[in-house]
């Protein structure tokens, strides 16, 4: 991976942050966050890319190294660019981006349908639903919380 500075508009581009593709698909590093049913304020996050136009791209980008506020920024349409294990189809789910301070990554937003994952955006997700998506993704650690 390439640091920030190095970043190509015009060509492709990998960093933590963000990925250009052929200059023409420009895509950020976002937080997809679920709330946890039953858990005051506790919330499990996916770290997931967006697309972004270029234009947004661009200024996202001029704002991201000074880390101040980004309140002037977004929020913006983007669209989902992971496929999630344990949901039907989530690439290319319409998304907003909501822009954080100090680097923060953005937050994403889905767009509120009767998609599971949006599901669970607005409703929250139960602790064993929680647990299932760990198994899923390889971590499954439900026999050490009942012995």
């Amino acid at each position: 991976m390439a640091p920030n500075s190095a970043l190509d508009l015009d060509g492709d581009f990998l960093s933590e942050d963000f990925c250009v593709l052929r200059g023409e698909h420009f895509f950020v590093r976002a937080v997809l966050e679920l709330p946890i049913i039953g858990s005051d304020a506790k919330r499990f996050g996916f770290g997931v890319w967006s697309t972004l136009s270029r234009p947004n791209f661009e200024r996202y980008v001029d704002t991201f190294d000074s880390g101040g506020e980004h309140a002037e920024l977004g929020p913006w349409l983007g669209w989902f660019s992971n496929r999630l294990a344990g949901y039907p189809d989530t690439l290319n789910l319409k998304c907003r981006l909501h822009f954080q301070a100090d680097r923060q990554r953005p937050k994403i937003e889905l767009e509120p349908t009767e998609h599971p994952l949006a599901v669970e955006q607005r409703n929250g997700m139960t602790f064993d639903r929680l647990l299932e998506i760990y198994a899923i993704n390889g971590h499954d650690i439900r026999r050490s919380l009942s012995d």
